[in-house]
């Protein structure tokens, strides 16, 4: 994350003229089924532009990304969902951002000189020696006082993004959800079908469960192709042409960096004082770049000096004017 050479900041270009992000929520009537249509075209070129990420890293950083937009939507909570795949293999994590209103960032870290086959797989990706772990985070923004973000942690479950969250739903939520998620150049787009709990907590009626099944049916029918190549409108139109669908106003997701020059003076005293001058002494100044947006921030000796000068006792700060006189 450190470097010695200024990176010139290159701001995200405006959105494209064309129709926004958008995610599309619905729910099926008479039964307890909800769901949800995205499409993610001008925040996936955002988060793309920084990086030139191989083909296999990109389709799953922007499967995540869809993946990541539809289980926010579905939340009832003020803050930001954090998706993490920590692999073991070529790529060392993948990481998705999305907050209550669709801000959105994304990075992924890969080993130093890995190489990456051009038809390698999630496992081959991140799992190689089974270590592969998937990790969600709700960190809301009016935490308590001591209160922490809440996390869960599982194998990596599935041969693909979608297999891997719809396991960790199923496991860590009771939810039924399935995912249908695919990602190249231009956009990323998915669909999340959910089965809604029944009340008290009774067994389903066979109608319902029959519904479920036939909605996942459909849903499985299609193709990587036809999900990439296909708008929104279109596709709800095809599949649950023959279901009576009540369909809400859509959102709009968007790419956002939350970084600032504080958070990254709070990362640098993380690291500590000593590492800080160590550093400082070969470098004559530190250079951070945002590993989301790129935005460059530069902090030389003076700089330094005063992310930690609020460290220093109460007493010594006003003992030393004295001792001038």
């Amino acid at each position: 994350m450190m470097d010695n050479h200024h990176i010139p900041h290159h701001p995200p270009t405006p959105h494209d003229a064309g129709p926004a992000d958008t995610l599309q929520k619905f729910m099926v009537e008479n039964a307890p089924v909800r769901g949800e249509f995205v499409e993610i075209s001008s925040t996936w070129r955002q988060v793309q532009a920084r990086s030139d990420y191989p083909a296999p890293v990109k389709t799953l950083l922007g499967e995540m990304l869809s993946a990541a937009a539809l289980l926010s939507a579905n939340l009832k909570f003020n803050g930001v969902i954090v998706m993490q795949i920590h692999g073991d293999g070529p790529v060392r994590l993948l990481v998705v951002e999305c907050d209550a209103d669709l801000r959105l960032r994304a990075t992924a870290k890969m080993t130093e000189g890995a190489s990456i086959a051009a038809d390698a797989d999630l496992q081959q990706l991140v799992n190689l020696e089974g270590q592969g772990r998937f990790a969600i985070t709700l960190d809301p923004n009016d935490k308590m006082p001591g209160q922490k973000a809440y996390q869960g942690i599982v194998p990596l479950d599935g041969d693909s993004v979608a297999t891997v969250i719809e396991n960790y739903m199923h496991r860590s939520e009771q939810l039924d959800t399935k995912l249908w998620l695919a990602a190249d150049d231009d956009v990323a787009r998915g669909l999340l079908l959910q089965k809604l709990p029944t009340e008290g907590g009774i067994n389903a009626p066979a109608d319902d469960l029959e519904t479920w099944n036939r909605l996942s049916m459909l849903g499985s029918t299609l193709q990587t192709e036809e999900l990439l190549s296909t708008n929104i409108e279109t596709l709800m139109q095809r599949l649950f042409w023959e279901e009576t669908i009540r369909v809400f106003p859509p959102r709009h997701p968007q790419f956002h960096c939350s970084c600032t020059r504080e958070k990254v003076g709070n990362m640098l005293k993380m690291l500590g004082r000593e590492e800080i001058d160590s550093a400082l002494a070969e470098l004559g100044h530190l250079a951070v770049d945002c590993d989301y947006c790129g935005q460059h921030y530069d902090f030389d000796k003076v700089d330094c000096a005063q992310l930690f000068a609020s460290d220093a006792p109460a007493e010594t700060i006003i003992a030393a004017p004295q001792r001038r006189h």
